[in-house]
Formats: C-alpha cells, sequence, structure tokens
C-alpha cells in the first residue's frame, strides 16, 4: 500500500512557515491546469505520458515538509515499540542497499529528487505493505519481505513502484483533483482577501488517509519503477514475479494490505510483460557497467 497518512501536525505549538501558496497564484494556475505537465526523461523507454499539470495546485514544498515530519513521528513511534530495526540488521542494510542503486536514477523523473533527504526504514510488522511518502520517505515492513519470500530483484521492484509515485506526484496531483470543488467555490472569497488556499497542504491529511491512486497512477509506477529498477542493474522479469505472488498471496486467508490499493490482476501482469523487453537492454547495460 502506498500509505500516506495524516500529514497535518497533531502539535498545535508547531509553528508552520507561512503559506508561499497565494489565491491569486492559485487562480492562475487552476485556470492552465489543462497546460502540458512535465515531460518524459528523453532517454525514457516506457511511455507513461505526461505527469498531471494539476498536481501544481498543491505546493509541493509544503506536502514534503509535512510528509517528513509525519514519517519522522512514524519512526519515533515504531522505535519506541521497539519495532524499528537498527541500521545494522541485514534486511536493513539490504533495502538500502537497493535504495542507493535506485536514487541516482531519480533526478531525470522529477528535478526536485535532487533536493530530498532520502531514508529507508524498515518496520518489524507482519503487514504486507511499504510506502514512499512524498519527498523520498520510503518504509517496508517485515511481513512483505518474509511472507512473499522477495528476491532483491522483486525488491527493487516494489522499491521502484513506491518511488515512482514520489516522483510523479501522484499524491499531489491526487489531492488536488479531490479538492477542486472546494477550491471552486471558496476561490472568490479566497482572491477577495477572505482567507488563504495556502492552508490546504497542512490540512489535507483526512485526504490522504483515503487517497487511492488511480489505476492510472498504478501502472505509471509499475512503468517507472520497472525503468528505475533495471537502470539499477536488476532484472526487469522480476516485476512480473512480483505480480504473481501479489496474485498468490490475494487469494490465500486476509488479502494483503499493500494490495487494498494496489490490486493485482491479469492486466496489470501483461503490461508490465509487454514492457520488459523495452528496458531489457538498459539491465543489460547496467549489468556490464
Amino acid at each position: 500500500m502506498c500509505f500516506l497518512c495524516d500529514l497535518k501536525s497533531a502539535d498545535p505549538s508547531v509553528t508552520r512557515p507561512e503559506p508561499v501558496w497565494s489565491a491569486r497564484r492559485a487562480f492562475l494556475l487552476a485556470g492552465t491546469a489543462v497546460a502540458a505537465g512535465a515531460a518524459l526523461p528523453a532517454a525514457a523507454q516506457v511511455d507513461v505520458g505526461k505527469a498531471s499539470a494539476m498536481r501544481k495546485l498543491v505546493p509541493a514544498d509544503e506536502l514534503e515538509a509535512a510528509a517528513q515530519q509525519q514519517y519522522g513521528q512514524m519512526m519515533a513511534e515504531a522505535n519506541s515499540k521497539r519495532a524499528l530495526l537498527p541500521a545494522s540488521h541485514p534486511q536493513v542494510q539490504r533495502l538500502r542497499r537497493i535504495a542507493q542503486r535506485l536514487i541516482p536514477h531519480s533526478a531525470p523523473w522529477n528535478e526536485r529528487a535532487t533536493q530530498w533527504k532520502w531514508e529507508v526504514n524498515l518496520i518489524e510488522s507482519p503487514q504486507i505493505n511499504a510506502f514512499c511518502m512524498p519527498g523520498g520517505k520510503i518504509a517496508f515492513y517485515t511481513g512483505i519481505l518474509d511472507k512473499l519470500q522477495l528476491t532483491d530483484d522483486e525488491s527493487a521492484m516494489i522499491m521502484g513502484h513506491e518511488m515512482a509515485h514520489a516522483l510523479r506526484e501522484h499524491a499531489r496531483a491526487r489531492v488536488a483533483k479531490s479538492s477542486a470543488t472546494n477550491i471552486g467555490l471558496r476561490l472568490g472569497a479566497q482572491l477577495l482577501g477572505l482567507g488563504q488556499l495556502g492552508d490546504m497542504a497542512a490540512g489535507m491529511g483526512a485526504q490522504l488517509l483515503t487517497l487511492r491512486f488511480s489505476r492510472e497512477d498504478e501502472t505509471e509506477a509499475d512503468l517507472v519503477g520497472l525503468e528505475l529498477a533495471a537502470r539499477s542493474a536488476y532484472e526487469p522479469r522480476a516485476s512480473v514475479t512480483l505480480w504473481q505472488k501479489m496474485t498468490s498471496a490475494n487469494s490465500g486467508a486476509g488479502s494483503p494490505s499493500f494490495l487494498s490499493t494496489h490490486p493485482p490482476g491479469p492486466n496489470r501482469i501483461r503490461e508490465l510483460e509487454a514492457n520488459v523487453p523495452r528496458v531489457q537492454g538498459l539491465y543489460e547495460q547496467a549489468r556490464r557497467g
């Protein structure tokens, strides 16, 4: 599951920076939301189209700062329960090695990624789950590694997929789309100086708790993650075996939490199978390099 939980600070004493997303800017962006989004990297082998221009209606820096704060709170809570595994743990070291290979290939998909303070942690829990918050905050649960007996290649496919959601700013776009009606109703008042739209990023927690990515978002994340992994010398075919394992896990007792927002299915596997040949050359070149 791409878990994006409550990003609103629970501590009212925390002083937040003044919103930089003015109502006038929001009005101008709303009028041009159909404009072209971020282009694909010039050397991209997968075709996922342009990123949604709607994401520009939500300030990326505020969303990423809020995600960083919430991620820190989550890790602190896990640590207090002795569920946050130490840096010396073999599985933590394994995941961080994978991330070290994937992260250098992220910048062409989102120039902001060069500024992100990437983190990778592992939480001891039976949940079959993993996520990457906006700004590069990654966490895996031991359940997804142990219950699915993931290889390094398959783990890289999951990590690449989750990173792709952050790189393509799917959460930012989904929040903008879900808030579009409210923006329209409030815009006139905001332009008259009767309030601020900039507080939306701080108050979007309730939306993110129930946010589900679209089928198009999931396909994008699958394919961008596939390319990230291939460029990092991870076997592209592992994307298919991963989802075959997910399908088997879904047929057992109790559906994995990861699958509540990442439903497996033959279409998903067919799409990946069709794209494996496109990135095979990248994989072979990375292995030689």
